[in-house]
């Protein structure tokens, strides 16, 4: 334990998803070393991302206007939308420059331990959305886990009585994996999922 201030540092470190004590610790005590310069800097954007990012009022990605930058770009086909859990699967899917649709972003996953419900979700606006009859094919593309699976097999159940397309994305053996190393649902999924060899 600490004195005061530096104490309280390490506790709101500790505060951070995915940063444990140690690591709060030496974050503090990285910022203590650092030019006063810098730490005021990061002090600055961390209000100013509090102050001007919120979520669009369309999908409920990140954004700093009414509406994400995806959401205005009328390039994109309004017509397939892939549903994400968060934010950050928004990024990961645009790395790949493959899917040129919209999103929604459900803000997380169905998960009764954590106590977390459909009404907890974006669900609500999603339907919103595919009332208009534009939306032809629905992407389910939240994780393969446990919560994963459980939030897509709800919302299979409520959108197939609308007539829509709904996919999910495919999974199985990563690039450069080895069987050997690959677990019996990986590998079950990789089973399932196969293709024709193009001759």
């Amino acid at each position: 334990m600490y004195e005061g201030v530096v104490q309280d540092l390490i506790d709101e470190l500790g505060r951070l998803p995915g940063v444990g004590p140690k690591s709060a610790q030496r974050i503090a005590f990285h910022i203590l070393q650092t030019d006063p310069v810098d730490v005021r800097r990061l002090a600055q954007v961390l209000i100013e991302v509090k102050d001007r990012v919120k979520f669009c009022a369309v999908c409920g990605n990140v954004a700093e206007e009414e509406t994400c930058r995806i959401c205005r770009d009328h390039r994109r086909d309004p017509a397939v939308i892939c549903v994400v859990e968060e934010s950050k699967d928004v990024v990961a899917i645009e790395r790949t420059r493959e899917f040129r649709g919209r999103y929604h972003v459900l803000g997380g996953a169905i998960s009764p331990i954590e106590g977390i419900g459909p009404d907890d979700l974006r669900i609500r606006e999603l339907m919103t959305r595919l009332a208009d009859g534009v939306v032809t094919e629905v992407i389910l593309a939240t994780d393969p886990n446990l919560e994963g699976e459980a939030t897509a097999t709800y919302l299979t159940r409520l959108l197939r009585p609308m007539g829509l397309r709904v996919t999910r994305l495919a999974s199985g053996l990563p690039v450069g994996g080895d069987l050997e190393y690959a677990d019996e649902v990986t590998l079950g999924r990789a089973f399932e999922g196969r293709r024709a060899v193009d001759e």
